[in-house]
């Protein structure tokens, strides 16, 4: 008995004491179980506050395996609602079936699904509350914007690339289950939500972008294509559509060829379209002037087997119109007179061969070679814009330098971080000086010139100049240029040219025809709408605005006479007073008010979003020429507006 008694008490200290710490921890995990709630992602929305993306709460079906005495009856009645197929069932039979504290049964069913099963009262089944991600205009910016895995991580597009940002911080489930591994207590704590982010994209100008890619493709029979639509001063992307696209809320059902975002990951020899490039280089280095003289006949040169021609003989050009009429001979003169250090040092200056922003997951850099290694045969190829690759976003974003007078500003989707109150202001991000405003001045003039008179007539936008370059190159199929008939057929340009609020970049994959004919109508179509929506004033032929007086109410207003204005105006006896006066802009649309601002010589400042109720300068007040005008919007007001006027 003493030597029994000596082990049950030494058996205790070992156990009470020794192993007390390790005892202690298996206990807590076998009663405890902890799981992981996702947060809800922050919102994306466009400039204008228009909601692209957010997420709803969805009900998770969940169980306590060890709680479901019938799991055969039981999966059958869950399966009656849910409608799963064989695999399914066995499943979830199988996981019922175990000796679990906790299992997943089915994530985020439907409104309907889940209050069946309510109804149904199963013992051992219960639900967890996660957050489903939605996209409520479909196919809208789906490139953009990407998508979001089953367990609440971005995959694709923003969602990815600033998933860290977004997804914010999960929460925990804590279940607790006696020694029979019945549930008695369940603790939890809520997941904070992530960051929301505006970006720089408009809902209308992105519609219009899609509409008239799709439009483009379908026409020439294409492969795809994408467009890019950006502020060249502060390199906001106003749009960015790709063809073929997908439905983000259903992304599983698409292929990954309609995923890839063509603009960021695609690379392309960018044909005349570079020979943008090539033209800044020889003026900056001062090696061409504009009216140098450049013999391109007869139409064709060669550097040993290798052959370089013109649609047709030229016979002698001036250095601007190697530009205007695109002459491939003149290009390449200029290209070997410059010399690979020169032209390699201004392909690294305007961004190729260099990643073009940081918003952007999985982007490609495109295929820049050494420039030292390079024989006069393969640099006045890179002249005219082959045996180099690019992204249609770094011809882009190329383009736009020479728009803003010759600063590479970084493209970027992001405009602000909202937390809360809190809103963090992304600002641009100006990367290098590639040339000086006297030689963008100068090229802007010849790129004027290929829209009037050049290769570029089809994308000549009514009232207003506008500047470009067509390409077309051949396609490499299966490591060699493709037979004629496969062509990537391209248009960049800015509008207006003397003061450019738009780039806009159109690329067409495997086509028939040229850059002008294919790319150049889309550019003017997506330029007409924009420009209008954005209250942008003609620059040719530009209309004065008529302004006429009216005694109306206390004190005098002054209103235009437009065929814009949605509510009638009426000329009153008074004379027109001297000087300009502010307009009244109340009860109008934004767009309205903008379009009637712009008319009368003022700038304009928006907050908010429906119709004008308040604005500052006060009607009739005196206003002078550039005058910002503060205009305050607001749905709710809207009525009442409209029925004071």
């Amino acid at each position: 008995m003493l030597l029994w008694g000596i082990g049950i008490e030494a058996r205790l200290i070992h156990l009470q004491v020794f192993r007390h710490a390790d005892l202690v921890d298996r206990a807590e995990r076998q009663r405890s179980r902890s799981i992981a709630t996702h947060p809800k992602r922050g919102e994306i929305l466009d400039r204008e506050g228009r909601v692209l993306a957010y997420s709803v709460d969805a009900d998770t079906v969940v169980s306590v395996p060890s709680e479901v005495d019938d799991p055969v009856g039981t999966t059958r009645q869950l399966c009656d609602v849910l409608e799963c197929d064989a695999a399914q069932r066995d499943r979830i039979q199988t996981r019922l079936g175990q000796d679990r504290p906790f299992a997943y049964i089915q994530r985020r069913v439907s409104v309907d699904a889940a209050r069946r099963i309510r109804d149904l009262e199963l013992e051992g089944i219960g639900f967890l509350t996660e957050s489903r991600r939605f996209y409520p205009n479909k196919e809208l910016a789906a490139h953009v914007l990407g998508f979001v895995g089953i367990d609440n991580q971005g995959l694709h597009g923003l969602e990815a690339s600033h998933d860290e940002q977004v997804r914010g911080r999960p929460g925990r489930v804590l279940v607790q289950t006696d020694a029979r591994n019945r549930a008695f207590s369940r603790v939890e704590s809520p997941p904070t939500a992530g960051v929301s982010l505006e970006l720089t994209i408009d809902k209308f100008i992105q519609y219009i972008a899609e509409r008239e890619l799709r439009a483009a493709v379908l026409e020439h029979d294409a492969a795809g294509g994408s467009v890019i639509v950006m502020d060249p001063s502060t390199g906001e992307i106003l749009a960015l559509a790709n063809e073929p696209t997908f439905n983000p809320n259903s992304f599983s059902l698409s292929t990954p060829d309609s995923r890839r975002n063509r603009a960021t990951q695609d690379i392309y020899e960018p044909g005349s379209t570079f020979k943008i490039v090539t033209a800044s280089a020889a003026l900056e280095e001062g090696v061409f002037a504009p009216s140098e003289m450049i013999d391109v006949s007869p139409g064709v040169i060669r550097f040993g087997s290798h052959r370089i021609s013109d649609m047709r003989n030229y016979g002698e050009l001036s250095f601007a119109d190697v530009i205007v009429k695109s002459s491939n001979v003149g290009a390449s003169k200029i290209g070997v007179t410059l010399g690979p250090e020169r032209v390699g040092r201004y392909v690294a200056r305007f961004g190729f061969g260099q990643l073009a922003s940081r918003d952007f997951a999985g982007q490609s850099r495109g295929i820049v070679y050494d420039w030292s290694q390079l024989p006069d045969s393969e640099l006045a190829s890179v002249a005219i814009g082959y045996n180099i690759s690019v992204t249609p976003l770094q011809m882009a974003a190329a383009m736009s330098a020479v728009a803003n007078g010759g600063e590479l500003i970084e493209p970027r989707l992001v405009r602000a971080q909202i937390s809360g109150n809190q809103r963090l202001e992304v600002a641009p991000h100006v990367i290098r000086r590639v040339i000086s405003p006297d030689t963008a001045s100068t090229l802007t003039r010849m790129l004027e010139d290929v829209v009037s008179r050049g290769t570029a007539r089809n994308a000549q936008v009514e009232g207003y100049t506008a500047a470009g370059k067509t390409g077309t190159a051949e396609k490499i199929i299966g490591g060699q240029y493709a037979a004629t008939g496969h062509n990537v057929a391209s248009f960049v340009g800015f509008v207006p040219s003397t003061r450019p609020a738009l780039t806009i970049l159109v690329v067409i994959d495997d086509v028939v025809k040229f850059g002008g004919a294919v790319a150049g109508p889309p550019f003017q179509r997506i330029a007409e709408a924009s420009l209008r929506h954005l209250g942008v004033p003609p620059n040719v032929d530009a209309l004065p605005p008529i302004l006429v007086a009216s005694d109306e109410g206390s004190g005098p207003r002054v209103r235009p006479v437009s065929m814009l204005v949605p509510t009638p105006v009426s000329a009153a006896p008074a004379p027109a007073p001297d000087g300009s006066r502010m307009p009244d802009l109340r009860g109008l649309s934004v767009r309205s008010a903008i379009w009637i601002a712009t008319q009368a010589g003022l700038t304009t400042a928006t907050s908010g979003r429906g119709f004008v109720t308040t604005q500052t300068p006060q009607p009739g007040d005196p206003v002078s020429a550039g005058q910002q005008v503060t205009l305050r919007l607001d749905r709710a007001s809207a009525l009442a507006a409209q029925v004071e006027r």
